[in-house]
């Protein structure tokens, strides 16, 4: 009715005119009424095909809206020129919709693709380093520096491509999170345990203070958010002005239930410059100090603070230039009341 109200309005007029036409030239009223319901009924029959047909359509284009996902939708056809108009609109736009999801379906398959053929092309001379350096390791006269520094680019190229798997699994993260209560400590001491030899070959102090918490999160992914801001701490610290790294949990009863349980990752490294700190979390973003090093990527801490929010945690940075860098990870949760 909301469709032909137009129809049903122009109809009222017409019988009214007929009616008071009819009465004012003295016409019998017994043949007008018969005129009318005369009218009525031949509406009536005209209309009730015309229901049945609106609704028919109707349902033919809902089944349609629900096939185009699967792309088999057919248009039931059309009766007007406006709708043959709007059929073909609606389908250039689905069919141009379909066509760039493809594309960047297949972009985004070749893209991994790639990335899966490098991660396993490039794990081939990290073994043959790994052979190299155990066979100079059992050499009577080897070289200490030399060892050292293939040690350390052998650890490197070993994150980096942890760094590119992580990139590639970041779309599909939610299906991977397991949480549960874990050890905190137990966390940290992997974390620290990976970059053990770097604190070693880089000849850094490490102060930790074992913790006594535990934590729900997801183990894997943390470890892993560890493990990046270990690496931007020993990047930045310089052996030669005595560099120290922290990990320590700071405690302040005055704290709100979801910022307790904050553990703290302190170097008195380089330091990030003011300018720099609100967009270090940034995709791509490598500040003075990348600029600088000619080797930062800008991926690292974007990744952290990706998979922190995922995890419902919170990542805080303070850092000084010249003095060393702050991070405070926020690892409570809201206590839930249930009613």
């Amino acid at each position: 009715m909301k469709e032909r109200k137009r129809e049903i309005r122009l109809g009222a007029v017409l019988i009214a005119t007929f009616a008071g036409v009819s009465y004012l030239y003295g016409v019998t009223m017994d043949a007008v009424e018969y005129a009318l319901l005369l009218s009525v009924v031949w509406t009536l029959l005209s209309a009730v095909p015309d229901y049945f047909r609106y609704i028919t359509k109707h349902k033919r284009l809902c089944e349609a809206e629900k096939r185009f996902a699967c792309g088999s939708a057919q248009m039931p056809d059309a009766e007007t020129l406006i709708e043959a108009d709007y059929q073909r609109i609606v389908t250039g736009l689905y069919e141009e919709k379909v066509e760039a999801e493809t594309i960047s379906r297949i972009a985004r398959q070749e893209m991994e693709d790639y990335y899966g053929m490098w991660v396993h092309q490039i794990k081939t001379p990290i073994s043959a380093m790994h052979v190299l350096l155990q066979a100079q390791e059992t050499c009577q006269f080897k070289d200490e520096q030399y060892m050292k520094e293939m040690k350390m680019e052998l650890f490197k190229i070993e994150q980096y491509v942890e760094m590119v798997l992580t990139y590639l699994r970041m779309e599909d993260m939610s299906s991977d999170l397991s949480f549960d209560l874990y050890s905190l400590d137990s966390i940290i001491r992997q974390a620290i345990r990976k970059y053990s030899q770097m604190f070693i070959l880089k000849k850094i102090w490490l102060d930790y203070e074992p913790v006594q918490t535990n934590v729900l999160t997801d183990e894997k992914w943390l470890g892993f958010v560890l493990e990046q801001i270990l690496s931007n701490a020993l990047k930045y610290t310089n052996r030669s002005s005595q560099g120290r790294i922290s990990v320590y949990m700071e405690e302040d009863s005055a704290q709100t239930q979801e910022r307790k349980n904050c553990l703290v990752i302190e170097d008195n490294g380089i330091g990030i410059w003011p300018e720099d700190l609100p967009r270090v979390f940034e995709k791509g973003f490598t500040g003075y100090n990348g600029r600088t090093d000619k080797k930062s990527t800008g991926i690292g801490l974007y990744l952290c603070k990706s998979v922190i929010d995922r995890l419902r945690h919170e990542i805080r940075i303070e850092s000084e230039p010249g003095k060393g860098t702050k991070v405070s990870l926020f690892l409570g949760r809201k206590t839930v009341r249930h009613e």
